[in-house]
């Protein structure tokens, strides 16, 4: 089984500190920013930020629906960390100061399966991904570039 990875960024003209509480807010903000991909999406512990459990389905293609249940932490140096408890998907939200504005960078990684199946995961999930956290992200500048 291979890694795989996806990622994707985004500048956003907002303080990088704004950008960062609208990213750790699961309870109020975080529901605004999911495109329609998203579904049964609910806070079952916390809601802010390192100690939060989400849930939540992700369609990611007309026939892959993946179950996560989401625990988030905090890296040291302020990174969103989700990882889901029902597989080895862990996804790294990471804001940086950009210019006069923010940096968003969004990385997923996860155990791929083998062979020819997987030789299709790691070519078009990655691809796939990516434009599901570029609606995100696209929302994301929408609701702190205000």
């Amino acid at each position: 089984m291979a890694q795989v990875e996806a990622s994707t960024h985004r500048e956003i003209a907002a303080e990088p500190e704004a950008v960062r509480r609208a990213l750790a807010d699961y309870s109020e903000t975080r529901p605004k920013l999911l495109p329609g991909h998203y579904s049964e999406y609910e806070v079952r512990e916390g809601g802010k930020g390192a100690g939060t459990v989400v849930h939540w389905k992700i369609q990611a293609t007309s026939k892959r629906v993946r179950d996560c249940l989401i625990d988030v932490s905090e890296s040291a140096g302020g990174d969103l960390i989700e990882s889901d408890r029902n597989s080895s998907m862990v996804t790294t939200w990471n804001v940086a100061p950009a210019g006069e504005g923010a940096r968003v960078t969004v990385k997923t990684t996860w155990k791929g399966a083998g062979g020819i199946g997987g030789f299709f995961e790691r070519t078009f999930a990655p691809k796939g991904l990516a434009r599901i956290y570029d609606e995100v992200l696209a929302k994301l500048a929408a609701e702190t570039e205000k």
